[in-house]
C-alpha cells in the first residue's frame, strides 16, 4: 500500500444533496450565496473535509460529530467526511461507517460526501454502496494504490467505481494512491456519467490552471490553501482549514487577493495546516475550541489497543 501509513501534507514549493446530472446536487438549505440554489446546480464553494472526532476507545463521538458540522454549517456547501483530514485510510471499517452515518444524521440538508481511500478497485465499489445504504449523497474517490498504474487502469477503475451508482468526485492527489491523473485522463473521466466533480491536489497551480481553462464540464475544487490565489476559476475549495476557519477560506474564494491569501497562510502556519500530521493540529485546535472532546486520531487509537490486547 504506497504511503498508505504516511500520507504527506508538505506542499510542493513554490507553488444532504442527490445528484441529479454531471456536477450537480440538490440545493442544499442555508444562507451561503455561494450554495446551490436550484435543483441540479452544480456544487461549488467551500466543502469541509471534516476531522474524524475519536473517543480514547476509538468510538466516533457522534456529539461532536454534531457541534464540528453546526461549527462550520453557515459558510460552508457541503460535508465530506472520512477523506484524508478525517484518517480515512487509517479508520477501521466500523470508524468509517460510524463517521459517515454521524455525518449523515446531523447533515441537515447539506450534502454528504463520503471519502473512501482504499487500496484497490474492488474494495472501494463495496465501500461505494456502503456509503449509498448509510445515506450519502456521493463519495470523493482517488486512484488505486501502487505502482504500476496506468492511465487506462485508473479510467477502468472510475467507469467501475461509478458503476455502483453513486456519483462521484475525483480526488487527483499523489501522497497516498502513488499515483496522479494526467490531464486528458481526467478530462475522459468528467465526460463519464455521474462524475460531480475533481479535487485538485496535484499542488501544482499550472496543472490546475489548465483544467480549469479546458473546461472539464465539471467544477474543479482546489485542495491546497496555499494555492488558492494562483488558481483563479476554480469552483470551490476543499481542505483542512475548512475545518477551523471556513469564512476566510469562503473570502478567498470570493475575493482571491494577496492579502487574503497571506491571512491563510498565516493560519495554516498558526494551525499546522501543511504539516504531516495536520488532521492531529486541527484536532487540537477544535478541542481548545470546545468543539471536539479530545484529539485522539486513529493511529492512537490502533495503539491503545494494541497495548491492551498486550498487556497480561
Amino acid at each position: 500500500m504506497t504511503n498508505a501509513e504516511t500520507p504527506r501534507r508538505s506542499p510542493a514549493r513554490p507553488s444532504s444533496g442527490v445528484a441529479t446530472e454531471a456536477g450537480a446536487v440538490r440545493a442544499a438549505s442555508g444562507p451561503d450565496s455561494a450554495r446551490p440554489h436550484t435543483a441540479g446546480a452544480p456544487l461549488s464553494g467551500v466543502v469541509v473535509p471534516l476531522v474524524t472526532p475519536l473517543d480514547r476507545q476509538g468510538r466516533v463521538r457522534a456529539d461532536d460529530v454534531a457541534r464540528l458540522v453546526d461549527s462550520v454549517r453557515a459558510e460552508v456547501t457541503a460535508l465530506m467526511p472520512t477523506l484524508s483530514s478525517g484518517e480515512g485510510w487509517l479508520l477501521t471499517e466500523a470508524q468509517w461507517r460510524d463517521m459517515v452515518a454521524a455525518t449523515v444524521d446531523c447533515a441537515d440538508g447539506l450534502p454528504v460526501i463520503a471519502g473512501v481511500q482504499l487500496p484497490d478497485t474492488g474494495a472501494v465499489v463495496t465501500r461505494t454502496r456502503l456509503a449509498a445504504e448509510l445515506g450519502a449523497d456521493a463519495v470523493a474517490v482517488t486512484t488505486p494504490f501502487g505502482a504500476g498504474v496506468g492511465q487506462e487502469d485508473i479510467t477502468t477503475h472510475y467507469e467501475r467505481v461509478l458503476g455502483a451508482g453513486s456519483p462521484v468526485l475525483v480526488y487527483n492527489e499523489e501522497a497516498l494512491s502513488g499515483n496522479r491523473i494526467e490531464a486528458g485522463t481526467l478530462a475522459r473521466i468528467c465526460r463519464l456519467p455521474g462524475v460531480i466533480g475533481v479535487k485538485e491536489s496535484s499542488g501544482d497551480p499550472a496543472f490546475t490552471r489548465q483544467l480549469v481553462a479546458a473546461g472539464l464540464g465539471v467544477p474543479v475544487f482546489e485542495g491546497w490553501e496555499n494555492l488558492l490565489f494562483q488558481v483563479p476559476g476554480v469552483a470551490g475549495f476543499i481542505g483542512p482549514l475548512a475545518n477551523l476557519e471556513p469564512a476566510l477560506c469562503a473570502a478567498l474564494l470570493r475575493h482571491p487577493t494577496p492579502a487574503l491569501q497571506a491571512e491563510v497562510d498565516a493560519a495554516c502556519e498558526t494551525y499546522g495546516i501543511l504539516r504531516d500530521d495536520w488532521y492531529l493540529h486541527v484536532k487540537r485546535a477544535l478541542v481548545a475550541r470546545g468543539v471536539i472532546s479530545t484529539d485522539t486520531t486513529a493511529q492512537d487509537a490502533r495503539a491503545a489497543a494494541a497495548a491492551a490486547e498486550a498487556a497480561p
